[in-house]
């Protein structure tokens, strides 16, 4: 016997926009029952198709693709639900046509053969994709600002992402981090050295950065209430042989 308070988390991600096998992935209700309900609350009235060959399937997924691709979504992607479709948007900086394209490549890899186009906005380019099952693959959109509420890698995700911790965290670093050399001065003495930084204001996306850090051994340590740090050698080391400066 399922219980009310489920039934109304139910309603609350139908009224958002969700569909019937994205609600399913999120609160492990079977994706007939969360149906049913929706059904019995709004009739049958039809949302984005559920029949997704990569929401059903996680291993029909690009896996390093989609990994990279996850992580530039947690740090400047967005998606919006348009007449009979959504739209993934990730903003990049436009000083780094690599990274621009990094992004095409992972979206044409997850949706192939959709159109990926690219937008000029005010100091940056968003790369866009049309699609029906969005949601499906990012479970995290919901309403609001991604720091403003909760974002928790579904288990197929946390699976994925375990095999291709790499990728991750090559996409967070290319949506919300830096990579460049920090001066100090010690008793007189100039140094400089390389450095990384990872500045997001959710704690959820930090935590899943750190965590990705964490399965390669890579040395990290909090440098204000937004923002993680690299710094010791060998772990910049071992993050400039996947990441590297942006380009």
């Amino acid at each position: 016997m399922r219980s009310r308070d489920d039934v109304e988390r139910v309603r609350r991600l139908v009224d958002a926009g969700h569909n019937d096998c994205a609600i399913a992935q999120r609160t492990g209700i079977p994706r007939t029952t969360v149906r049913a309900w929706r059904v019995a609350c709004h009739g049958d009235k039809p949302l984005p198709s559920d029949a997704c060959p990569r929401c059903g399937d996680a291993e029909a997924l690009p896996r390093g693709a989609y990994a990279y691709l996850l992580g530039l979504y947690l740090g400047d992607g967005h998606i919006v639900a348009m007449r009979r479709v959504w739209r993934l948007s990730v903003y990049l900086d436009e000083r780094y046509p690599g990274i621009i394209e990094a992004a095409r490549d992972a979206i044409a890899a997850v949706v192939p053969g959709n159109a990926v186009a690219t937008y000029q906005r005010i100091g940056c380019v968003a790369v866009s994709a049309y699609w029906k099952h969005w949601p499906c693959v990012f479970p995290q959109h919901g309403p609001g600002r991604k720091h403003e509420r909760a974002i928790v890698l579904q288990p197929w995700q946390r699976h994925l992402v375990a095999a291709h911790p790499r990728e991750l965290l090559r996409g967070l670093v290319h949506s919300d981090g830096w990579r460049g050399t920090n001066r100090v001065t010690v008793r007189g003495r100039r140094y400089a050295y390389p450095r990384y930084n990872f500045d997001n204001r959710s704690d959820d996306v930090r935590a899943i950065f750190c965590d990705a850090c964490d399965a390669l051994g890579v040395e990290w340590r909090r440098m204000s209430a937004t923002t993680i740090s690299v710094a010791r050698r060998a772990s910049v080391g071992q993050l400039d042989e996947f990441v590297g400066p942006k380009r």
